[in-house]
């Protein structure tokens, strides 16, 4: 597979995986990208993951045939695309490493290998001229690690954009998916805290003539690529994608999730359209998380447990607020047999976070759901809508 005539993808699909990160479910895999610039410098743009490791040698190994690489720029040290650092560091010993300040200060945290004489040091906005190429090099601090840099090829107008504009998913799957939804996914979970410094990236991307952008995950974009950066503006800013409802359950026998269903049908009847319901103990925590920074309002029900909130509820709550969760509406149900506490205890999480606007309307179950209750379930749906 080749970007350009130049630029050649020497990446690797990981089909078997079963959890990236050790906590998001990737059922059609995900992506190791890693790219060779074909120039009088060859220069190889990222390594992959060490489950890898043996097909990206030989997809290098392809690409140069004989010949060396002059450098090796590194993006972004996170295992899943450095592991192989010092592999290809000791296949080729006259290839110099590119990198910042940070990662040179980093890069012994997870190798052992002598760097004298093998390093460039680049700071902000720095060229490195590797024949008809040029590379500039632009920080992105805490995008979503303190190294990251991203890359931009001055003549074929290439954005080696590290983490960012990546998705979830093999480039080959067998599926045809919209690459929002995977994307969607992977931002927040990943990136979703860090929306200030998207901006200010964002912010040095609109001064360059972007035509390619080469992500470290998910496919290689090229066209149409005002609407990818849309997507993130608008996911770094913390505003709502579209206008639609969450509502997420907690539900321990089974009573709190009959009201969280009830509340998603009187929604639909009303004529809201974009509506996603989530049971928090089965269904998968990180597309609940992508959900509710989709859609502008939210609907949380949850049994009291303990005291306190059943455990799932806690922990998306604890999720979203570690994700910068913000500039939404939120209703609250609670259940409990005899001191019902939890609409007190999801207020208090959701307080903690910014601009969160809680509907006064909360409803409040005693174990079953009764008559009374859905027509207070009906008095927050009509003020959410």
């Amino acid at each position: 597979m080749f970007v350009t005539d130049n630029v050649k993808y020497i990446g690797v699909d990981d089909k078997d995986i079963d959890l990236f990160e050790s906590q998001y479910v990737v059922p059609e895999g995900v992506s190791y990208n890693s790219y060779v610039i074909m120039d009088e410098k060859i220069t190889v743009m990222d390594t992959v993951d060490a489950r890898a490791t043996e097909e990206w040698v030989s997809n290098l190994k392809e690409v140069l045939g004989d010949k060396s690489p002059e450098y090796l720029v590194v993006s972004h040290l996170e295992p899943d695309h450095a592991a192989n650092i010092q592999k290809v560091a000791e296949m080729y010993p006259g290839m110099k490493i590119v990198g910042n300040a940070k990662t040179f200060q980093m890069l012994p945290q997870f190798f052992d290998f002598d760097l004298t004489d093998r390093t460039v040091t680049v700071k902000e906005g720095d060229e490195l001229s590797i024949g008809s190429h040029t590379l500039q090099f632009f920080m992105a601090p805490m995008v979503h690690w303190p190294e990251v840099m991203v890359t931009y090829e001055k003549s074929e107008k290439i954005l080696f954009s590290a983490d960012g504009f990546g998705k979830f998913g093999a480039i080959n799957s067998d599926e045809e998916d919209d690459w929002a939804c995977e994307a969607r996914r992977y931002y927040f979970n990943i990136v979703g805290k860090y929306g200030a410094q998207v901006q200010a990236l964002l912010k040095k991307a609109s001064g360059l003539d972007i035509a390619i952008i080469c992500p470290l995950h998910g496919p290689v974009l090229k066209e149409d690529l005002g609407y990818y950066i849309n997507k993130y503006d608008v996911w770094s800013s913390y505003e709502p994608e579209d206008k639609g409802v969450l509502v997420a359950y907690a539900s321990i026998h089974g009573n709190t999730a009959k009201a969280a269903k009830a509340c998603a049908e009187m929604f639909e009847n009303k004529g809201v359209e974009k509506l996603e319901l989530f049971d928090l103990s089965r269904d998968d925590m990180a597309e609940a998380i992508e959900a509710a920074f989709r859609y502008d309002r939210m609907v949380i029900a949850s049994a009291t447990y303990d005291g306190g909130l059943f455990p799932v509820m806690e922990d998306f709550l604890a999720h979203l607020k570690s994700k910068n969760y913000q500039k939404r509406k939120v209703a609250l149900i609670e259940n409990g047999s005899w001191a019902p506490v939890a609409a007190k205890k999801m207020a208090d999480m959701l307080e903690s976070m910014k601009n969160i606007e809680i509907c006064e309307k909360r409803v409040s179950i005693k174990s079953v759901m009764k008559e009374a209750d859905k027509a207070a379930i009906e008095e927050i749906v009509d003020a959410m809508l």
